[in-house]
Parts: structure tokens; sequence; C-alpha cells
């Protein structure tokens, strides 16, 4: 079975209790949205345990490129966040819940720090898969000035993973394709969907505000069937 779910945020005891409530094994592929770190405190456990399971892919969040972006500099360069070129990104990154992440980073030992950087070298922009007929394009945001002549590897991070999409208006004019996407949770898209996964026109929003205590979703891709955890 394929599976998707997004925005753990340190969330790491919801993220395994749901991997329990699927029935999560090795002949199962999960995509992970993005948004690992920040807010919640284990988000760099959930990251360690993404590296040791070949049967997940994962994908780039805006949170997970504000950390990498600053710690990959500061790894080398432990003053790197006085210096301007840096002070931008780490006070935005600040901003948006950073510090659990800073601080439980430099907690690690300098092999793990590495290790962490390498694994978030990794992480993908999107995934796009067909399932039955069903075609899933999966990014963390959305997909800003989206042109269909265009493929997906021509956006980069901040089209893909920061940007906030529009759920008001279909996204493909394609049938059976559906856009799939963390970043904003379900509860600020419609109040109706607070805690549980949201869907209008093509899309299916999933980040169901796990770190805000509204709950874990996820969606199985072959049957459409939604499971929560709390």
């Amino acid at each position: 079975m394929n599976y998707v779910m997004s925005d753990l945020h340190g969330c790491y005891d919801l993220y395994l209790k749901m991997l329990e409530e699927i029935k999560f094994s090795s002949s199962d592929r999960l995509y992970l949205l993005g948004d690992y770190v920040d807010r919640g405190d284990n988000g760099l456990d959930i990251i360690f345990d993404i590296a040791n399971r070949k049967n997940v892919v994962a994908l780039m969040g805006n949170h997970d490129f504000y950390a990498y972006t600053v710690l990959s500099e500061m790894v080398y360069d432990h003053d790197a966040k006085s210096k301007p070129l840096i002070r931008p990104k780490y006070e935005l990154w600040m901003r948006n819940g950073g510090r659990t992440t800073y601080d439980h980073f430099w907690m690690l030992n300098e092999m793990k720090q590495h290790r962490i950087i390498s694994i978030m070298e990794s992480f993908v922009n999107y995934a796009d898969v067909t399932v039955g007929d069903r075609r899933f394009t999966m990014v963390h945001g959305g997909i800003a000035n989206y042109d269909p002549k265009l493929p997906l590897d021509y956006y980069g991070v901040s089209e893909l993973a920061c940007y906030r999409e529009d759920y008001t208006k279909p996204k493909f004019n394609e049938p059976s394709r559906y856009l799939v996407t963390g970043h904003t949770p379900t509860v600020y898209i419609d109040s109706y969907s607070r805690g549980r996964i949201y869907y209008n026109h093509d899309h299916i929003a999933i980040d169901c505000g796990a770190v805000f205590d509204l709950g874990l979703g996820c969606l199985c891709l072959d049957t459409m069937e939604e499971f929560y955890v709390n």
C-alpha cells in the first residue's frame, strides 16, 4: 500500500503511533510531505528514523529548508549566525519555531550533526505517482505559478515548499489527477475540516495540525482510506 502524511513537526510519538495504526511494513511505501522539524521537540529523531527506512520518500518542507539552510552553514562555522548573509535566515527560522530544532541539533555529537545535514540534502521537492487510475502530485506547500507545459523539475523549493496553495480553484485540467499538500493546517482552509483531511476540486490537504493537538492524519492512496491518531 501507498500512504501519505505531512507536517509531523517533531511529533515523533504520533508518527510512530500512526505507523502502528496503518500496520506499516516493508512492502508498503510512505510519502512524507515535509516539515519534520520545529515547534515540537523531536524533529531530528524523525529525520533519523526516515533515513533508516528504505521505503519512505521524504519531501522538503519549508521548515526543513530553513533548518538546513542555517545549520549547513553553521556546522562548519559556529559564528555564521552573526554574519550578514545568514543572520536574516536565522532570525526567520527562529520566528517560525526553529528554537527547539536548533537547541537539539547542538546537543548532538559532530558525527550526528553531519548525518542530519546529509539526510536533509537528500529530501526531494515533489513526488508524482500513479496508483490505480489516480495520479497524485505531492508537494509540501503547493505549486506557485503553475504552468502545465513546464515539468515539475522546473520548480524550486520556494515554489513548491514555501508557497501556500489556493484551495478554492482546481489545479489541474486532468481527470483523476490530484494535488496533495501539507503546509496549511486544514482547520485554516475550512473550519469544518478541523483535524481532518480536506478535499476540494482536485486538492487533497493533509496537514491536520498534529503539533497543535489536532491529531495526525494519513491517507492510503490505494483505497483513499483515512487514518487518524491523537
